[in-house]
């Protein structure tokens, strides 16, 4: 009975949000981009499965850690799922990189552009673009759990698993300047 106790109080903590230029729920910029194999990719479009644009570099530890999570979390997920992989630098360090981690099989992106668009600040960082190109959650991944956290927040329709936990609970912030 404590078990169920401890975990109301210690509540999963999802991916963390810190974008200041895209909310969830508002549409995904759309970008029309090269990937290593000279390929253009789609990325924030409107299409039949969701995207997952993942922003990763070869130099983040935390990154390499999650690369077989987030292989395995693509596998399970395909059937709605596609995963972009985009990172920023010369193109022929992450050519290596996609060799090494066993990456050929996501389109992989080198643009600065992008991320600055998407207003990442910090790796690794995922955004979930859903089928009709609108931001379905995003945030900071530095776990399997993050990276889920992101699946779920989507399936459930809320920004974030720490936002649907605090409407379960009925915890509601209120604006520093309307107290």
């Amino acid at each position: 009975r404590q078990i169920g106790v401890l975990y109301e109080r210690v509540a999963p903590a999802g991916a963390l949000m810190m974008n200041q230029k895209l909310a969830v729920g508002s549409p995904a910029p759309e970008m029309a981009l090269p990937d290593l194999d000279g390929g253009i990719v789609d990325v924030g479009k409107v299409e039949s499965r969701s995207q997952l644009v993942f922003f990763m570099s070869p130099d983040c530890p935390v990154c390499n850690e999650l690369t077989p999570a987030l292989k395995s979390a693509a596998r399970a997920e395909s059937d709605w799922l596609e995963v972009v992989l985009a990172s920023d630098g010369p193109e022929q360090d992450h050519a290596g990189y996609v060799q090494r981690k066993g990456l050929e099989a996501f389109p992989y992106v080198v643009s600065e552009l992008l991320g600055k668009t998407y207003g990442v600040s910090k790796l690794p960082y995922a955004v979930l673009v859903d089928e009709s190109g609108h931001i379905a959650s995003m945030g900071i991944i530095n776990s399997r759990e993050h990276l889920e956290s992101l699946f779920e927040a989507k399936e459930r329709k809320v920004a974030s698993i720490q936002d649907y936990m605090n409407k379960k609970q009925g915890v509601q912030y209120v604006e520093a300047d309307k107290v």
